[in-house]
């Protein structure tokens, strides 16, 4: 193979080190370095000498290192093998990472297990071209975005679920709510990152959280944002969910036209319902409670006409009979019949001979001890 005369590389800035093809070289070559790049050459898989940005002819006395190495010559055209290695030293800003599948992590919130997605980008420049080639680049011809892309998923995938699981539980906040907090969120990874990243010559700018995500279609995800939106209508609306269920419970027993009184103690309201609920919708409560009927109807016929009425009716509806006799003392309809004094006023309901004053039972036309008329 013909030994070469100039070397250089223009390639695109996605690049970070490339690798030049040819590896015979002479003391008289042209090395052209490119502004923002660096020329390694690199003999046995160890980096030797270094050359900045311009043109370099290579001679004894700008490849020192070489030259201890493999003895070179003095003048003359002395030819001789190595690699030559071009590092890009440009920032380059906009490498993309992201979750590839969810990260299940536990809501500190509301304690259920929820996938997450992560996704951002980072900032890279190359800063030690020699410990970037010895440790990081090795025998690859070339190492672009792709590559580093891929070389740094492992180490950024798991320091971005342990800085989101830190970051919940020391805020106490949901995962729902962590995109108010991307970017504290994200210097707080640039500074975890930036002394490994360090190790293998490269600078780290920035390390950007775009977003976090969860998806939608998640059956856990779909159960506390259909919850939280409940709870925030009830916040709008002025009641909680203990009395959601109370209302539920009126509603339906409303709907069936009647409920036992157990049925409104178990909605948590019975006689003091209203008590704690603002407004019309306490109003409401209390004006559905007194219509619901709480125990079912029990009919008779009138003694008069024969027409079916409640039994707890004082007067017939139809013909206007009066169906409850009254105590003589306060006017009050007497509940039983066969009682001896009035429960409202304690008037005496015993009968008694107006002549002798015995004791009368049932309705009696004379007196049974005197003979008496009644």
């Amino acid at each position: 193979m013909a030994i070469i005369d100039v070397v250089k590389y223009n390639g695109g800035p996605d690049v970070f080190a490339w690798k030049y093809p040819n590896e015979e070289l002479s003391t008289w070559t042209q090395l052209i370095v490119n502004e923002t790049q660096e020329a390694v050459l690199v003999k046995g898989g160890e980096a030797l000498d270094l050359f900045g940005s311009g043109t370099h002819s290579l001679d004894t006395n700008n490849i020192p290192i070489l030259c201890n190495l493999i003895n070179l010559p003095f003048g003359g055209r002395s030819p001789f093998t190595a690699e030559v290695w071009f590092i890009n030293r440009a920032a380059s800003l906009d490498i993309k990472w992201g979750t590839q599948s969810p990260i299940q992590l536990q809501d500190p919130k509301y304690q259920i297990f929820i996938p997450v997605r992560s996704y951002g980008q980072f900032g890279i420049q190359i800063k030690n071209s020699k410990k970037f080639l010895t440790k990081l680049v090795g025998t690859l011809p070339i190492l672009d975005k792709e590559t580093i892309q891929a070389f740094f998923r492992g180490l950024y995938l798991t320091k971005v679920k342990d800085a989101i699981s830190s970051y919940l539980v020391q805020e106490k906040i949901s995962i729902l709510e962590m995109n108010a907090y991307l970017e504290e969120l994200s210097e707080n990874l640039r500074e975890k990152m930036a002394p490994i990243m360090s190790d293998y010559g490269i600078e780290l700018i920035h390390f950007n959280v775009n977003d976090i995500s969860v998806p939608d279609e998640d059956p856990a995800v779909r159960s506390l944002k259909s919850a939280l939106s409940k709870r925030a209508e009830m916040d709008i609306v002025g009641y909680n969910y203990i009395q959601q269920r109370s209302f539920e419970t009126l509603e339906s027993a409303a709907s069936k036209g009647g409920a036992t009184k157990s049925d409104l103690m178990g909605a948590g309201i019975g006689a003091g319902i209203g008590v704690g609920i603002s407004g019309a919708l306490g109003a409401q409560f209390a004006g559905m409670a007194q219509n619901i009927n709480t125990a079912p109807e029990k009919k008779e016929a009138c003694p008069s006409c024969g027409t079916s009425i409640n039994k707890d009716s004082k007067f017939c509806g139809n013909c206007g009979t009066a169906l409850r006799k009254s105590c003589p003392g306060c006017g009050e309809p007497l509940e039983n019949p066969a009682a001896k004094f009035c429960t409202e006023c304690g008037y005496s309901l015993l009968k008694k001979c107006s002549g002798c004053g015995a004791e009368l039972q049932g309705e009696p036309k004379f007196c049974p001890e005197c003979g008496g008329k009644l």
